[in-house]
């Protein structure tokens, strides 16, 4: 599964992905680091890979309507540290397949994900 992370993860996300199969870019990586987000968000649909940030700019269901894109992952952990980020990515990830969260907008703190599905048909 083709994945891209936010500009605000790192190296050690992306090894963690990597080593459970999944295909990751960067948006760091791709020199997109401060970018308007309605180009970086025009480069992960057109590439069709399902997007993981900690951005809650990304968390407007209206805006970012499940079954319009790829999918979303918005990682809200109780403290903003590489350690309690990793907890909450690890957590998803060892938990279910981001395969499930396809076109969906996922919202994912310590405890729980909260998973806004496409509409039925759609």
């Amino acid at each position: 599964m083709l994945v891209k992370l936010d500009e605000n993860l790192g190296r050690s996300h992306r090894e963690f992905l990597e080593t459970h199969g999944y295909h990751v870019d960067t948006v760091r990586e791709e020199g997109l680091s401060g970018a308007p987000d309605a180009e970086l968000w025009d480069r992960v649909v057109q590439e069709g890979r399902f997007f993981i940030t900690l951005d809650l700019d990304f968390s407007d269901v209206r805006k970012f309507r499940p079954g319009t894109h790829p999918g979303i992952l918005l990682l809200r952990p109780s403290r903003n540290s590489r350690r309690a980020v990793q907890r909450v990515l690890g957590r998803v990830v060892l938990g279910r397949s981001l395969k499930e969260l396809e076109g969906c907008l996922a919202v994912a703190d310590d405890r729980k994900t909260r998973v806004r599905r496409p509409p039925s048909g759609a």
